[in-house]
């Protein structure tokens, strides 16, 4: 989640060459197997002549790796278009706002946001923001029910410093009551899409300037102000008054899933 994506420009489509290279090793093996075969024809003893059924035999098995080499060859040419055409799709990305299974959150502006999902009701919750060296820059209590919470943070730490633009981590810790069993927490982090790459593996989007999420990783693609909602409002918890619903009843409309 946290490779530059500065550099990101475009998509690699290169995935045949161990493909190619076991094709060409199969064929220098074929030719070497079929000189062997003619000379032990040409020198064998008319009398009692060797058995053919085993050459007749590797005969087939070569040609049977063959054909499994040229189908992986046409496997490897359909993944590479697959990945290229994602990655054609996801450029449409750029510039709006993304949410992304992850923890490591790009603060934009002066503002990130996050979220975290409880599976059940705890005593309390401890939302921990640091850096990338590890070093912990802010902390708040959280959200004690069960259910999904939007956290919004301005960028300013502990002492009320302003810090600067990159990518932060995120951590929710929760108590709950002794003897029970530890509360699931699962932390998303939204993002506007800056660049899109991808290699013969993966699409990836960059978020921000410091951060670098898996295409497969995004959970929805919401419209490009979404990130500017309560910009610098410190928390983006929900006290369940009736202004916050409104507001959750807005954010569901202006986003889709994918």
């Amino acid at each position: 989640m946290t490779t530059d994506i500065s550099g990101i420009t475009g998509y690699y489509t290169n995935g045949t060459n161990s493909t190619s290279s076991s094709s060409a090793q199969l064929s220098a093996d074929m030719n070497t197997f079929l000189q062997l075969l003619t000379t032990q024809l040409k020198y064998q003893d008319p009398m009692d002549p060797m058995d053919t059924a085993e050459f007749t035999n590797q005969l087939v098995q070569y040609s049977s790796v063959e054909q499994a080499i040229q189908t992986n060859e046409k496997l490897d040419t359909m993944m590479s278009l697959s990945i290229a055409n994602l990655g054609a799709q996801a450029v449409s990305y750029i510039g709006k706002t993304v949410q992304v299974l992850g923890d490591v959150m790009p603060l934009e502006g002066g503002v990130s946001k996050a979220s975290y999902t409880l599976d059940k009701d705890v005593l309390s919750t401890t939302i921990v923001v640091k850096d990338m060296s590890g070093n912990i820059v802010y902390t708040q209590n959280g959200e004690k029910t069960s259910g999904t919470h939007e956290f919004t943070w301005d960028g300013k730490d502990s002492n009320g410093n302003q810090l600067e633009d990159g990518a932060y981590q995120i951590s929710v810790s929760t108590k709950v009551v002794d003897g029970d069993s530890a509360a699931s927490v699962t932390t998303t982090i939204f993002g506007k899409v800056t660049g899109v790459a991808s290699d013969q593996n993966n699409i990836y989007v960059g978020l921000g300037d410091a951060v670098t999420a898996q295409l497969g990783d995004i959970v929805t693609i919401r419209y490009d102000d979404y990130f500017d909602k309560n910009n610098g409002s410190g928390s983006g918890e929900n006290n369940g008054s009736e202004e916050g619903s409104d507001s959750s009843a807005e954010e569901t409309q202006s986003y889709f899933s994918i």
